[in-house]
């Protein structure tokens, strides 16, 4: 479809980093389960790089703020890095940012 763009999530084990990109909604939930579910795993805290992710829905918080409580049974963090202005506004509406152990990252400003 023209002007249609699909979210694309992809998990890389070392180090462990959940990248987001695109949109992301209700409708493209299901493509990004086995990616969160690989990061719940991970050994070491998870950078969530949110750095291409364009639009967001409140179904993707929900599944940051799941992973957030898998990653911290397990001792780790969620780092929340390089939200656009409009998806870091989603993620302080939501809350996900006060959860224990996660940590929101600003995204840096080049000059």
């Amino acid at each position: 479809m023209i002007g249609v763009r699909c979210g694309i999530v992809s998990f890389r084990e070392q180090p462990p980093v959940l990248h987001i990109s695109g949109d992301e909604d209700r409708t493209t939930q299901a493509l990004r389960r086995g990616a969160i579910a690989r990061a719940a795993t991970a050994l070491d805290d998870v950078v969530v790089d949110l750095s291409e992710l364009v639009f967001a829905d409140a179904s993707l918080m929900l599944d940051l703020m799941m992973l957030a409580q898998r990653i911290r049974r397990r001792g780790r963090r969620v780092l929340l890095r390089g939200a656009q202005p409009q998806i870091q506004a989603l993620i302080e509406m939501v809350g996900v940012h006060r959860l224990p152990d996660v940590v929101l990252v600003p995204a840096t400003t080049t000059a």
